[in-house]
């Protein structure tokens, strides 16, 4: 299994669909530890990174959405809930951040610009 960084895997960042769909962003990638480590180094659960244009609309995505880009990941921490996981995500330098208290996970990107949401 190839490694994008020390605790990240090209098997995480595919495409749930299995399409074999994976663009890495760098900084994505460095968030992604970055949150690690704020987080006391627990594991960061990746729900979902890159999607394909047909899985994206399967699961209801919005059609500009970051994880086209390979620009976004939804993630969880065990044991953190989405409130804290979120202000690890601000300090880590995240500029999207959506919270999901119902499905317990937090949005991440990297898309250049602040955005803020829950639902």
């Amino acid at each position: 299994m190839a490694r994008l960084s020390s605790h990240f895997t090209e098997e995480e960042a595919r495409c749930r669909c299995g399409c074999g769909r994976m663009v890495v962003n760098d900084i994505l990638v460095r968030l992604l530890e970055a949150m690690r480590a704020a987080a006391g180094h627990r594991p960061v659960v990746v729900h979902s990174w890159n999607r394909c244009e047909q899985y994206n609309k399967k699961i209801g995505g919005k059609p500009d959405s970051q994880h086209l880009y390979g620009k976004a990941a939804d993630v969880s921490i065990k044991g953190v809930g989405v409130a804290q996981l979120a202000k690890f995500a601000e300090s880590s330098g995240a500029d999207g951040i959506g919270t999901y208290p119902k499905q317990g996970f937090v949005h991440v990107d990297v898309r250049g610009y602040p955005a803020r949401w829950e639902e």
